[in-house]
């Protein structure tokens, strides 16, 4: 395993870590200028937050400072009612690529959704298999775009708590079956490296506990193993979404899980990713980053 103890040079900071300082809502902008000062070398920003200031200023500002991004939040979403819903997501899609192509993005990642209407409370259908198909399809056109564009997708699986809302692809394994699916490449499963991939996103907080979770990322394959989350896993947890832990603080072995990932050829950004409504967001985004590269140097 890579020696984390002297510097941060392998450290990536989500920016859904910081997107609050004290409390208020932290400009992408200063997000950027404020890793930059730490020379946190790479960020993995969200789409809302590029959004709100301009694609063309985060470019500007990425390129100036030379940042990297270790990834690009989010594109997937698929399962819609109808075609009007279902054309919605694609082209959305399609504009996810684009901008992850603006930005130099290593690549996007896909939180693919669930049944359509449960992140607002009002389930349109209850058919699981139906969402996972349209799931499959959309990943499958969308590659194709992809492709062309030479922008990689990484499938995250979530948690299984979030089946129903955000994500019907719950663990690595099914992850990795959608990947073998669309795009067998080279002989074991591994994507060719000469073209853009269809990989996956390995996050920590979503499968630390999956017990096939090294047999999962052992065939994966270096070429499969796109992205790399970690936080940790507090015990209690007060909020199963935004009550994400500082590594070190919870219950997750994280440096065991990066040395499988590493032990399969991975050579990429720890990207930290923290949704902390009561604890981290309500403190000074500057503390936050400086924890973040203390942990990331004892903890994962």
């Amino acid at each position: 395993m890579r020696d984390f103890s002297r510097d941060h040079r392998w450290l990536s900071i989500n920016t859904a870590t910081v997107r609050k300082s004290r409390g208020a809502d932290l400009p992408l902008t200063e997000i950027i200028e404020a890793c930059a000062r730490r020379g946190i070398r790479a960020i993995s920003p969200w789409r809302d937050q590029v959004a709100a200031v301009g694609l063309d200023t985060i470019s500007t500002r990425v390129k100036a400072h030379g940042l990297e991004l270790s990834g690009y939040c989010r594109g997937g979403m698929f399962p819609a009612v109808g075609a009007e819903g279902l054309r919605a997501a694609r082209d959305d899609n399609r504009r996810a690529v684009d901008e992850a192509c603006e930005l130099r993005a290593a690549c996007l990642v896909l939180v693919v959704g669930g049944l359509p209407g449960a992140l607002a409370g009002q389930v349109a259908h209850k058919d699981i298999a139906l969402a996972r198909s349209q799931v499959r399809d959309g990943i499958a056109e969308l590659l194709e775009y992809a492709r062309r564009a030479q922008m990689s997708l990484a499938i995250e699986p979530l948690h299984p708590m979030y089946a129903a809302d955000r994500a019907c692809i719950n663990t690595l394994e099914q992850a990795l079956d959608v990947c073998d699916e669309l795009d067998p490449g080279q002989p074991g499963g591994q994507a060719s490296p000469a073209r853009a991939a269809l990989g996956v996103a390995v996050d920590v907080y979503h499968v630390w506990w999956d017990p096939k979770l090294r047999a999962q990322i052992e065939r994966a394959g270096k070429h499969r193993l796109l992205a790399f989350h970690v936080c940790d896993w507090l015990t209690p947890t007060t909020d199963l979404l935004n009550d994400r832990g500082m590594m070190g603080d919870g219950v997750i072995d994280i440096p065991r899980i990066r040395g499988w990932m590493e032990g399969q050829g991975f050579a990429g950004y720890s990207e930290v990713e923290i949704f902390s409504a009561a604890d981290w967001w309500q403190r000074d985004h500057g503390e936050v980053l400086d924890t973040c590269i203390q942990r990331h140097r004892r903890a994962v």
